[in-house]
């Protein structure tokens, strides 16, 4: 991992350096203070290998902090027979860490574009959502990093986004909630001006769950 942590706050995930980043001795530290303030014994045999299983999991979780966009996107392919219809991959699998409570929100991602000069791999469009969910977030900063980096380097004739998912900060905590998911969208170039456009980008979302 890079030795600055970085902010990510920027237009299609910009980062600007902020605070240098701990060793994993520190955060190792961190953990065993948090077990016990939540009363536990960080020597106890059962939890004293947890600081150390909790900073490779971090690692993995956050991931995101450490990859770029842009090098999923750089490859697109102008051989596509003329075709110039839309393209949605639907049902994309995320999960991402709330920047409130560090709790995990998990859901669906469906993202469409009209092509303008080529399309992407459909699997570079999975890697930009996961690379964007494995960084703290909330899912309204989510969607727009996704629909941004996406139209930043594609410049798409038009996308749509629609995530969907739940949040374990509204279901362990809290008003303690279960089953209620959070749905968040956003509309760019001929999805943002035909309304009609954005009804058939719905449809085709809606009928992949028939």
């Amino acid at each position: 991992m890079d030795a600055i942590l970085k902010s990510v706050n920027g237009e299609d995930g910009d980062r600007t350096p902020a605070l240098k980043r701990p060793t994993r001795e520190e955060a190792e530290a961190a953990v065993r203070t948090l077990i016990a303030w939540a009363g536990d014994d960080p020597t106890r045999e059962g939890v004293i290998e947890t600081p150390k299983r909790v900073a490779k999991a971090y690692g993995e979780i956050f991931s995101g902090y450490d990859q770029d966009p842009a090098e999923h996107l750089q490859r697109t392919f102008e051989d596509v027979g003329g075709y110039d219809d839309i393209v949605l991959v639907r049902g994309i699998p995320f999960f991402s860490h709330c920047e409130h409570h560090m709790l995990p929100f998990i859901g669906e991602a469906h993202v469409a574009y009209y092509p303008s000069d080529g399309v992407v791999g459909l699997s570079k469009i999975a890697r930009v959502v996961d690379i964007y969910a494995k960084r703290l977030q909330t899912q309204e900063n989510l969607t727009a990093q996704i629909i941004g980096s996406i139209d930043k380097h594609l410049a798409p004739r038009g996308i749509a986004i629609m995530l969907e998912a739940e949040h374990q900060c509204m279901t362990m905590r809290g008003v303690q909630k279960t089953g209620v998911s959070t749905i968040t969208t956003q509309f760019t170039g001929v999805f943002r001006d035909d309304p009609a456009e954005q009804v058939r980008f719905m449809t085709l979302v809606r009928d992949g769950r028939r």
